[in-house]
């Protein structure tokens, strides 16, 4: 996904979170979207367990089913939104993601989060999930200080032949990462996430900014985090449009004038790619669905 100028027309994009879903459900909308220019992306998440719903309900491993749906496609830009940075070793992240850059042939934009954490209170479900799996869920500090060392390996995978890395939490020596990706750089960064600290490291690294739109956060809770993310920019020089401004809403099948009125909203507060994530079960072609109902008005409109 090329960077936007706040200006440009919005782009969308497809989400199919695979919780209680079999793979064939997910593969028809990923194949019927990948026919459908007015969608240039599309999207899992990254869990391993389920999040609503039965607690023993199916859950595909997010990267290696984006690997699978990377095979099946040949069009949409294509990502984790966003893939928790604590699941898997970093370097072994940059391989993988590779891996993928690579099957998709230069399509993969590398979406990336703090991943679970520990909260003072409050319902986490990252607790079970991360103890099942047998992970560490760190300090919220941890956290951070982890994706930023994730970002530096990830940079040097996709740009040095060979590296060595010493950091508070990695030690590498002698890494290579044959063959490399097929966009020169490695696929473009999008960090996902809305606190001030998480928003500095956004600012320094990200050439995409994800947010959970409405009902996570409204249209005004999104505009003052984008005022801080700019206020971070210009402190440490950065022009703030090289961030594209990107937002995620859950779409309704029964109220699309409900969808549209948060899209329209986003648009104002200078959101310029937006990812539909639909609900379970999907209906019927529900790729043109998400075109005839939501994507082509908007558009008509001039948003």
């Amino acid at each position: 996904m090329p960077v936007d100028a706040p200006h440009r027309a919005l782009r969308f994009g497809v989400k199919t979170t695979p919780m209680h879903l079999a793979y064939d459900d997910i593969l028809r909308v990923w194949e019927e979207a990948d026919e459908l220019p007015e969608l240039d992306d599309a999207w899992l998440w990254d869990h391993l367990m389920p999040l609503a719903g039965p607690p023993g309900g199916a859950v595909l491993e997010g990267w290696t089913l984006l690997a699978a749906l990377a095979a099946r496609t040949t069009r949409l830009r294509l990502g984790l939104l966003v893939t928790s940075n604590m699941l898997r070793a970093p370097a072994h992240l940059g391989k993988i993601a590779t891996t993928v850059d690579v099957i998709s042939e230069g399509r993969l934009i590398m979406g990336l989060g703090v991943g679970g954490t520990r909260q003072p209170d409050g319902p986490n479900p990252a607790v079970a999930e991360y103890a099942a799996y047998g992970l560490p869920l760190p300090s919220p500090g941890e956290g951070l200080a982890r994706l930023t060392e994730t970002i530096t390996i990830l940079r040097s995978m996709w740009s040095e032949e060979v590296f060595d890395h010493d950091g508070a939490f990695t030690t590498l020596r002698g890494t290579r990462n044959g063959p490399g990706p097929v966009q020169p750089g490695g696929p473009p960064l999008l960090l996902g996430g809305w606190g001030d600290r998480t928003l500095r490291i956004i600012a320094e690294h990200a050439d995409i900014w994800n947010i959970p739109g409405p009902p996570h956060n409204s249209t005004d809770r999104i505009a003052e985090r984008a005022r801080v993310l700019d206020a971070h920019c210009a402190a440490i020089g950065r022009d703030p449009a090289e961030i594209t401004r990107s937002a995620q809403i859950i779409v309704d099948y029964a109220d699309p004038a409900t969808t549209r009125a948060h899209v329209y909203a986003l648009a104002a507060a200078g959101i310029r790619h937006v990812v539909l994530a639909l609900p379970r079960p999907y209906p019927d072609k529900p790729a043109r669905w998400l075109v005839d109902e939501i994507i082509t008005p908007v558009r008509e409109k001039g948003a």
